[in-house]
């Protein structure tokens, strides 16, 4: 399950049959951790996973994931503290599993636990994008769409859209590799657009 830190409000999602449920003021939230804020008293861990596509690198709370990036991409490390210590723990193991079942080929049937600090705005995109069936894509004007809608409002911008895509911090589990332009051209990966082709050819997306 993902929880996302925003202020009071916390946000869950159930990887199976991808159902949403908003949960206020019943689940604690940490403080949202600043860069060398020495009153912080958890620690980040990271580990290193090599994958057919790159290198990987993973962050973790001690808990849940807090980060999956392509080393070396766009937002690299976005969040994490200057020093962090390398240590296998559980969710890594699980996070593992799921790279290699992924790179296998396959669709994981599960989802190692998150904890994102977001935005109400950015945590809403990210729950769209794991709507996103393996295989499958979405433009940025279809979210756009569904956001305004939700809104009650004529239109979103789809720059806005690419902005809190961008800069997801969970490469592949929150696909957001699967976000294509209008008419389904490659535009806006963090990692790089070839990387982004390298994804969809993987899964067969049609492109």
């Amino acid at each position: 399950m993902i929880y996302f830190q925003s202020g009071g409000a916390v946000s869950r999602v159930f990887a199976a049959g991808l159902a949403e449920e908003r949960i206020t003021d019943r689940l604690k939230t940490r403080p949202v951790k600043k860069r060398n804020d020495r009153r912080c008293d958890w620690m980040d861990y990271t580990a290193h996973y090599e994958s057919p596509a790159g290198g990987m690198t993973l962050a973790s709370d001690g808990i849940a994931l807090t980060g999956l990036w392509f080393d070396g991409q766009k937002y690299f490390a976005a969040g994490l503290a200057d020093e962090c210590e390398k240590r296998m723990l559980p969710v890594f193991r699980e996070t593992f599993d799921w790279l290699d079942l992924y790179f296998s080929g396959r669709q994981p049937d599960f989802r190692p636990a998150l904890s994102l600090q977001a935005t109400d705005f950015r945590k809403r995109i990210w729950e769209i994008l794991l709507s996103i069936p393996f295989g499958c894509t979405m433009t940025y004007g279809e979210i756009a769409g569904r956001i305004a809608g939700e809104k009650g409002i004529k239109k979103m911008s789809p720059q806005a859209v690419g902005g809190a895509v961008a800069h997801n911090p969970v490469s592949l589990i929150i696909p957001c590799h699967r976000v294509v332009g209008s008419r389904g051209e490659l535009t806006g990966y963090a990692a790089g657009i070839e990387k982004k082709r390298w994804l969809l050819q993987h899964e067969h997306a049609g492109l």
